[in-house]
C-alpha cells in the first residue's frame, strides 16, 4: 500500500477548547497535500516508538494546509503530552496518509452524534451534508462547554447544532435523535467507547457508521497456530499462538506500514487471497468482515489453518 509521507510545518497552534490543541498543518515548499474527504485521518510520526492518529477537521477543499485537534490526556500513552508540551510553532513533524476508514456516505438525511474530541472527524461531514442539501442535525456533548471544542464554528449552523455539556444537562440523549429516524437516514457517531455502544444499541447496523479511538472489546475464539502464505514476497510464515501476523511477517523481512497496533487505524490493512480471516479490528464493517477480502494483520488472525496475503 502506498501512502503520502513528507515532513510538514505546523504552522499555526491555536486553542479549540479547554485542553483541545488545533494545529495548522504545511509543506515547508508550499506544495499542495493530498486530497482528502470527511472522515479522513493522517498518522503523525512524533518520535521513535511515538506515532498517532489524527482526523483532519479542516476544510477539504484547501490543498494548502491540514487542520488536525488533539485533545490533552494526562493518564494517555505520551502523544498528547508531547503534542501539547513540546510540537511548537515552526517545528516539522512527519505525517503520512491520508486515510479513510469513516467515509460520509451519499444519504437525503442524516444523524451526527460526538462526543469531546469525537466532534473531528464530524466537523467537515457537517460542512459536506450542508453542500449537498441534505437534512441533519448534531447532538454533541462532552464534559463542561468549556471543554466542547470548535463551538463557534459550529454556530453558524443555528438550531440544526444540539450542544449538551454534561454537568450542565446530564448524559445526551440519545432517544431524541435515534429513535423513529426516516428511511434513508444514515447515523455517524464518533466519541468515548461507551457513548458509541450506546448509540450501537439503539442503530440497526446498516444505518451507523462510527469510528473509535480506543479498540472494542473482541469476542473471538481461543488462538490456535497458522500459516500465511505472502504472495508478492514468496514466503511462507508461521504464526504462533500469542504472536500476531504483523510482526511475524517482518520478523520475516517483509516491510509493512502499520500504526496503532490496536485495530483501529486501518493503516496495516491487507488484500487476502484465500482463507478466512478471524477478525478482531474496530475498523471494518460487518459487510467488510463478511465479505473477507482484507484483514486488519495487527490483530485479526485466521479461522483456519492457513491464509494467503497479497504481501
Amino acid at each position: 500500500m502506498t501512502s503520502y509521507e513528507a515532513e510538514l510545518v505546523v504552522e499555526r497552534r491555536e486553542f479549540a477548547a479547554d485542553g483541545v490543541l488545533a494545529l495548522t498543518l504545511r509543506h515547508p515548499l508550499g506544495e499542495q497535500l493530498p486530497a482528502w474527504e470527511p472522515g479522513a485521518h493522517i498518522d503523525v510520526v512524533l518520535g521513535p516508538d511515538l506515532e498517532r492518529q489524527y482526523s483532519l477537521c479542516g476544510d477539504p477543499a484547501d490543498r494548502t494546509a491540514w487542520r488536525i485537534a488533539v485533545l490533552r490526556e494526562p493518564d494517555g500513552r505520551g502523544g498528547s503530552a508531547y503534542v501539547h508540551g513540546q510540537l511548537g510553532q515552526g517545528d516539522k513533524v512527519r505525517v503520512r496518509g491520508p486515510r479513510n476508514h469513516f467515509r460520509l456516505e451519499p444519504a437525503p438525511r442524516y444523524r451526527f452524534v460526538a462526543g469531546g474530541i469525537g466532534i473531528t472527524p464530524i466537523l467537515p461531514m457537517l460542512a459536506a451534508a450542508e453542500a449537498a442539501g441534505a437534512e441533519w442535525t448534531l447532538l454533541y456533548g462532552g464534559r463542561t462547554r468549556n471543554s466542547l471544542a470548535f463551538t463557534e464554528e459550529l454556530g453558524r449552523y443555528g438550531d440544526r447544532v444540539t450542544v449538551a455539556p454534561q454537568d450542565e444537562v446530564g448524559l445526551l440523549d440519545l432517544p431524541s435523535v435515534l429513535d423513529g429516524v426516516p428511511d434513508g437516514t444514515l447515523v455517524y457517531c464518533c466519541g468515548p467507547g461507551p457513548l458509541l455502544d450506546a448509540v450501537e444499541a439503539r442503530c440497526p447496523g446498516g444505518i451507523l457508521h462510527v469510528e473509535r479511538f480506543q479498540p472494542k472489546a473482541q469476542v473471538s475464539g481461543a488462538d490456535s497456530e497458522f500459516e500465511v502464505v505472502l504472495e508478492q514476497s514468496g514466503k511462507t510464515v508461521t504464526v504462533p499462538v500469542g504472536v500476531s501476523v504483523l510482526d511475524t511477517v517482518r520478523a520475516a523481512g517483509v516491510e509493512v506500514l502499520f500504526s496503532c497496533t490496536e485495530g483501529t487505524c486501518g493503516t496495516c490493512e491487507t488484500d487476502v487471497l484465500e482463507g478466512t480471516p478471524d477478525h478482531r479490528d474496530s475498523v471494518l464493517s460487518e459487510e467488510e468482515r463478511a465479505a473477507g477480502e482484507t484483514m486488519l494483520i495487527c490483530v485479526s488472525r485466521c479461522l483456519g489453518k492457513r491464509l494467503v496475503l497479497d504481501l
